[in-house]
């Protein structure tokens, strides 16, 4: 009988928290988010939760993905794109990588209106609910002499 353990393989191996180099390159430009996020490695902050509250320490908590709610009633998932970025905005989050294809997947299966991006921060950003789809369906932003546009496969 053997002992070994076969885990399945980390889907960031080397991964030091620091924000993915194409989007650190792209934040503060718009477009250039929309085309960096699909491959990139954001983190997800995840929160314990005792029914609707936070239970920071609870051993019967439950682990919950963070959505926020606007002023106009809309939620939006939260994503970061490094943990000291996410540290800042909540040192006990913990956090989640994921590529930002699949954090668009996830603002879509929670039914949220939209991908939040490093909030509380100066590369803070907003990708509305049309992108966000684009994203999850795998989608490319090109730029045309109209502008921007997005590209399906």
């Amino acid at each position: 009988m053997s002992h070994e353990r076969d885990l399945a393989a980390p889907a960031f191996p080397g991964d030091d928290g620091t924000a993915d180099v194409n989007l650190a390159e792209a934040l503060g430009d718009a477009v250039a988010i929309l085309g960096a996020l699909g491959e990139s490695r954001l983190f997800v902050p995840i929160i314990p939760l005792l029914g609707e509250a936070p239970a920071a320490g609870d051993k019967n908590a439950d682990m919950a993905a963070v959505l926020m709610t606007g002023a106009d009633g809309r939620t939006a998932l939260l994503a970061f794109s490094s943990v000291a970025t996410m540290a800042a905005w909540d040192q006990q989050a913990r956090p989640v990588p994921i590529l930002g294809r699949d954090a668009a997947r996830a603002t879509l299966a929670e039914e949220a209106s939209a991908l939040l991006l490093d909030l509380g921060s100066s590369s803070f950003s907003v990708i509305e609910t049309a992108d966000v789809e684009h994203l999850a369906a795998g989608h490319v932003v090109v730029l045309t002499p109209a502008g921007a546009a997005w590209l399906a496969d």
